[in-house]
């Protein structure tokens, strides 16, 4: 496939030592280099071979198909066009080429045309978390929540740069000199991230972080020892009991994730709106409004902010506002709205800690300029969040929910909280991956009457007390 570098050839044997030599002398540095060339030297000269063939394929393909009656097929018809085209051009120009080899590049044509070029096989994998390239030579995946290089790489930055445009077009945005930075999505609601030259100095940078097809669900995130099942259910009972929740947590420590499973558990019959930078929340009930900011058009001006989605949610007669990620003076607009009958709010912020979660709400909102006393700042905070879950990506890879917190209220300027379960770390095995459990306080929720409000109190300390 394009992007795959092709294997080295293996070193021809070299010639044999001259007979009855006791004490041969070994070949000068400069002799063995004419015998067979280094590896790496072959590998890069079949690979540059491969791609000068194909950029002649390519470049023949656009001066002879149709573009026109292309856009009126299908897409598996489009790609069975292009292959036949494609064929037609290696005959022409007889172009020596195996038979896996060809259908290999001739996939890679059809990718470039129709697809995101080298990338479309990484989206095709389910293991894949994240894809970084790093300029045209460099692609980095994340497996297993470990990071590595790949063999996938472009034939220039321009073609880089094209497949970017392809993917922040496709979304209404553009990226360019004037606008290096972008965020956008693929069709699967993958997060895409595009930061282009002069401020990426080695060619466009491309962050994306994958969807898998499989939704994940908290009973799968139980199979894979991320939750235990008591902590599991207190997290599903907040969600359908109307909780506000916040869900924190680091870069990759799965936040987003996590919303999408607690979203599950809102009544078929609510009505939610959900404010993102990029749309990539995939809720599941009938009822639900998505909204997406805008950025600056290219004379400047058109911006929509989350702030201004948030404070519209209000005139649009929500119970449910969930915001993909706070980040902003939005904070004090979404707390606004909890505190003012929108129960069951949720939203994800970065903090590594839930008492850093809350520090970062008052630091958010002294960043919109808000003229307000830190007292009141917490006191809003105090109201109107109830849990605060903490997601955390370990050493291993492997990603924990660490803290299941709640907000009791306040004791003079202090903000009071505590810990429902708390994820105790306790060795790792011989394969270096992590070991712990959830551990329960054993203290009966604050929620609890919300709970009993929704006929769920019962499961809930059974849950709290299954697991001190």
């Amino acid at each position: 496939m394009f992007g795959k570098r092709a294997q080295p050839p293996s070193p021809t044997a070299s010639a044999p030592e001259p007979a009855a030599q006791p004490a041969a002398q070994p070949a000068a540095p400069s002799e063995a280099r004419h015998e067979v060339p280094p590896p790496a030297i072959a590998a890069a000269e079949t690979e540059n071979a491969y791609y000068q063939i194909k950029t002649g394929i390519f470049d023949a393909l656009l001066d002879t198909i149709d573009l026109t009656q292309l856009g009126r097929l299908d897409l598996s018809a489009k790609r069975e066009e292009i292959s036949d085209i494609c064929r037609e051009i290696i005959n022409v120009k007889g172009y020596v080429l195996g038979p896996s080899k060809e259908e290999a590049l001739i996939g890679d044509i059809c990718n470039d045309v129709l697809g995101l070029g080298p990338l479309e096989p990484l989206l095709a994998r389910d293991d894949i978390a994240d894809i970084m390239v790093n300029g045209a030579a460099k692609v980095y995946i994340e497996v297993g929540g470990k990071i590595e290089l790949t063999p996938i790489r472009f034939r220039d930055n321009a073609q880089l740069m094209n497949i970017c445009q392809r993917i922040v077009s496709a979304v209404g945005r553009r990226v360019d000199e004037t606008n290096p930075i972008c965020d956008a999505r693929l069709a699967d609601g993958s997060r895409v991230n595009v930061i282009a030259p002069p401020l990426s100095l080695d060619g466009p940078a491309l962050t994306i972080r994958k969807f898998k097809r499989d939704k994940l669900t908290l009973e799968k995130l139980i199979d894979f020892g991320s939750v235990s099942p008591p902590c599991a259910t207190v997290m599903r009972v907040a969600s359908a009991a109307r909780c506000n929740v916040l869900i924190s947590g680091g870069t990759g420590s799965g936040k987003t994730t996590l919303l999408n499973c607690l979203t599950r558990f809102i009544d078929l019959g609510e009505r939610i709106i959900t404010c993102e930078d990029a749309a990539e929340l995939q809720l599941q009930q009938p009822h639900v409004v998505r909204l997406e900011t805008r950025p600056k058009n290219l004379e400047g001006v058109g911006e929509i902010t989350m702030r201004d989605l948030v404070r519209n949610c209000l005139r649009m007669r929500p119970e449910r506002i969930i915001v993909g990620e706070v980040r902003g003076p939005e904070a004090f607009d979404l707390l606004q709205a909890m505190n003012t009958g929108h129960d069951g709010s949720m939203g994800t912020l970065h903090a590594n800690t839930p008492r850093e979660a809350v520090s970062r709400l008052e630091n958010m909102i002294a960043m919109g300029g808000f003229n307000l006393p830190a007292k009141a700042v917490r006191e809003q905070i105090s109201s109107a969040i109830d849990v605060i879950v903490q997601a955390q990506r370990l050493r291993d890879g492997s990603r924990k929910i660490t803290h299941v917190t709640e907000v009791l209220g306040m004791e003079g300027d202090v903000i009071v909280m505590q810990d429902l379960f708390v994820y105790e770390y306790l060795g790792e095995d011989e394969r270096g991956r992590v070991l712990g459990r959830h551990r329960s306080s054993g203290l009966r929720p604050h929620f609890w009457e919300k709970a009993r409000y929704y006929g769920m109190d019962r499961e809930l300390m059974a849950a709290i007390e299954s697991s001190t």
